[in-house]
């Protein structure tokens, strides 16, 4: 048996899916749990064609995902993506207080495959806009606007900024935070482009998940 996944929106070309934290999207080397891909593939078998995605989320974040069905409209919708016709919006948990409470974060980000945070690297330009929502007494509320689409944009920059994700173990210690989130407290909560075949406006909106309300409510 595997796990249904969500269809935030449908049509003749694409699919909108809720992505569950915790679920890669395509393989990674040495690991072997089952991905969203196969999943949702397995979920539209009986449809005749396949799933493609149309670009990443990190294992760790939830939200809203395109796929394709075919690789034709694969490479129609990859094509806006490099184009930056695509807006995506995140929801993220960021330790401590940020006093600006709109602000943009500029800095190159080193190679996707790299290992290890360095802050003198150089790399590729990446371009974060963020709005803080809400500040709590020991994280902030961050609706995040990436321009860019960077393997981790969003995670290193608040980490640069000195704000690292709740739930960050890569680019921030465990130890350095005063409450503790279980997994990356980063959601996809809208993606918006326009349909590169029917030409129509389409928003997608995914929800909070019930892990950062439920914490969102604690504290």
């Amino acid at each position: 048996m595997f796990r249904s996944i969500g269809v935030l929106y449908e049509d003749e070309q694409f699919v909108i899916f809720h992505k569950p934290a915790g679920m890669l999207v395509i393989p990674a080397p040495k690991k072997h749990s089952r991905t969203l891909t196969e999943i949702v593939n397995e979920q539209y078998k009986e449809k005749g064609y396949g799933l493609h995605p149309c670009h990443r989320l990190d294992h760790k974040t939830s939200g809203a995902i395109v796929y394709a069905k075919g690789k034709k409209n694969q490479k129609l919708m990859r094509d806006l993506f490099a184009r930056k016709k695509v807006l995506k919006t995140y929801v993220a948990l960021v330790r401590g207080k940020i006093k600006k409470l709109n602000g943009t974060i500029s800095a190159p980000i080193e190679d996707v495959h790299r290992k290890r945070f360095r802050r003198e690297a150089a790399g590729l330009p990446a371009v974060t806009k963020y709005k803080v929502l809400e500040v709590k007494r020991h994280f902030s509320v961050v609706e995040v606007f990436p321009e860019t689409g960077r393997t981790h944009q969003i995670r290193i920059h608040f980490a640069r900024i000195g704000h690292p994700l709740l739930g960050e173990r890569l680019y921030a210690f465990r130890r350095d935070f005063a409450v503790d989130f279980k997994r990356m407290a980063l959601h996809a909560v809208h993606v918006e482009f326009v349909q590169p075949v029917t030409r129509q406006k389409i928003l997608a909106t995914d929800p909070l998940p019930k892990d950062m309300e439920n914490f969102l409510a604690k504290y």
